[in-house]
């Protein structure tokens, strides 16, 4: 098993979006970083663990934890003209782009803010600390743990 940090604009898609889904399921679409697509290609397997993050918003935090219930497959909004993240260089034979599905499992009873995992000791190496515009990004167990852990879980 394998964990990971998902980030969603929640004007965009929220987690609370994602429980309103039929069986708090949906696949997650739009990814259009060539990192973060190999990860859901290549990567991602079902059963993974997924912390679900609200970014672009006064206080960006882990809001929910997630399980992933099918593995990549190919992004249909790349092909279709009227979705926002169509691309014209994607077709059904060259997909390009990737998507999983993923469930809702529950929010966290307190969120995680930013602030929390700059400031934490243990958390310094996370992605989201160094790298923190990538959209799709992998945990260690031990990062993991710990974000659960100061989500209240």
């Amino acid at each position: 098993m394998r964990y990971w940090l998902f980030k969603s604009e929640p004007s965009c898609f929220s987690f609370q979006d994602l429980q309103a889904r039929p069986n708090a399921t949906e696949h997650w679409d739009g990814v259009r970083n060539f990192q973060a697509r190999n990860f859901l290609r290549d990567q991602i397997a079902v059963g993974d663990q997924v912390l679900f993050y609200h970014s672009s918003i006064p206080e960006p935090a882990i809001v929910g934890l997630c399980s992933v219930v099918r593995p990549g497959y190919p992004d249909h909004t790349a092909l279709d003209p009227a979705a926002d993240h169509f691309d014209p260089k994607a077709s059904p034979d060259k997909p390009i782009w990737y998507m999983v599905d993923v469930r809702a499992d529950q929010p966290l009873p307190q969120p995680v803010l930013l602030a929390t995992i700059r400031q934490h000791p243990l958390l310094q190496e996370m992605p989201l600390v160094n790298r923190s515009r990538l959209s799709i990004q992998p945990l260690t167990a031990d990062q993991f743990r710990i974000l659960l852990k100061l989500g209240g879980l």
